[in-house]
């Protein structure tokens, strides 16, 4: 299997649960990575175990339209070296996560006659997914509503793959781990994988208008390498309880020990939210063509989060809501059955059944 696609966490780490899916399941399975020097995947994707080759690639999104067309005219070359590596690698099925780095592959892949899986982690589907969704053999998408958007007989609604393992950390390990206390209500923030200077900002405001908390409430902060400085030393001014990080590699013990979570709105972040079950106050990005506010809003409707638009949120604001939430064990525990509602912890499996299916029928010659 050849899994393409990155960028960022909301592309690479659904791939990273259907390879491991895969190796966990087919015991001489052999799982490649494609994905961009310059993408979070350059750094994870060896700490997981995984080869991994890298193209040039480049997304639209925010560029002018001369900077769009050198895109397009650089495309052909992208395609041209992910076909040699595909050709090398002699995959059975590729499966491609979606963004613009999934692109080239995905089309070398048909060029090739291999079969090819997408994944959709979005409500509203992007650009790159509409399109490769044409040469695609199957589409998994994570909402109904998303749907519409695709062939109808090739789409498969299975929700967003999460790594296997992320349910099964302990707040006992988490404790040793980050070396937080076990006992205290412990909030979770998360500004997607690259962090979030907003958030980040919000946050640390926050903190000014929570100091009766000092000793009832602390914090795991993933911050951003930019960023991990300035919000190290602001809790530690403020005198606040904190682990802080630019990336936060241990996702199942941060997670077993979140009472409360502070996040984007990125898709693999929700399918994972909800998978578990946390409560989560929610600020989406609001540069992504509406993806993450269209997501946010499906858990708001069913009260499993507070969704907060990015302009209108302050400091004050969010730190009357996490004293009432981090006060209230009741109204977490409502907004988690509601998240665990809406959760999907078998995607996975089910993904990697389309994924099979591809490759036994290939293999009967259909």
């Amino acid at each position: 299997m050849v899994v393409t696609g990155g960028g960022s966490g909301g592309h690479l780490f659904p791939g990273i649960a259907v390879a491991d899916e895969m190796m966990a399941r087919e015991k001489d399975a052999e799982v490649m990575f494609i994905g961009v020097e310059e993408g979070l995947e350059a750094r994870v994707i060896p700490k997981e175990g995984y080869p991994i080759k890298f193209i040039k690639a480049e997304g639209f999104r925010g560029k002018s339209l001369l900077k769009k067309l050198l895109v397009l005219l650089r495309l052909p070359g992208s395609v041209f070296a992910a076909k040699a590596i595909l050709k090398a690698a002699g995959p059975d099925v590729v499966v491609g996560t979606g963004g613009y780095v999934s692109v080239a592959p995905v089309a070398a892949a048909r060029l090739l006659s291999v079969p090819i899986l997408i994944l959709e982690q979005n409500l509203v589907p992007g650009l790159a997914n509409r399109l490769l969704s044409k040469v695609a053999d199957a589409v998994a998408v994570t909402y109904h509503e998303s749907m519409s958007f695709f062939p109808r007989a090739k789409t498969f609604l299975t929700g967003n793959p999460i790594r296997p393992g992320i349910a099964k950390g302990t707040k006992d390990a988490a404790a040793k781990l980050f070396g937080i206390d076990a006992e205290m209500t412990t909030v979770l923030v998360l500004g997607g994988s690259a962090g979030a200077q907003a958030i980040n900002n919000i946050v640390i405001s926050a903190l000014n208008h929570m100091l009766d908390m000092k000793d009832k409430v602390q914090f795991l902060h993933q911050t951003g390498e930019r960023d991990y400085e300035n919000v190290r030393r602001a809790y530690r001014k403020l005198q606040f309880r904190a682990m802080v990080a630019p990336f936060i590699y241990q996702m199942p013990e941060a997670y077993a020990a979140a009472d409360l979570v502070v996040s984007r709105a990125g898709a693999t972040t929700l399918a994972e939210l909800t998978a578990i079950g946390k409560p989560a106050l929610i600020i989406p990005y609001p540069y992504v063509a509406g993806h993450q506010d269209f997501n946010a809003r499906k858990l708001q409707e069913t009260g499993a989060a507070m969704v907060f638009a990015e302009q209108e949120i302050t400091g004050e604001k969010l730190s009357w809501h996490l004293k009432e939430l981090c006060a209230s064990e009741e109204t977490r525990a409502e907004m988690a059955k509601q998240s665990r509602a809406l959760g999907r912890p078998d995607a996975v499996r089910k993904v990697v059944d389309i994924a099979m299916s591809l490759v036994r029928t290939r293999g009967r010659g259909v």
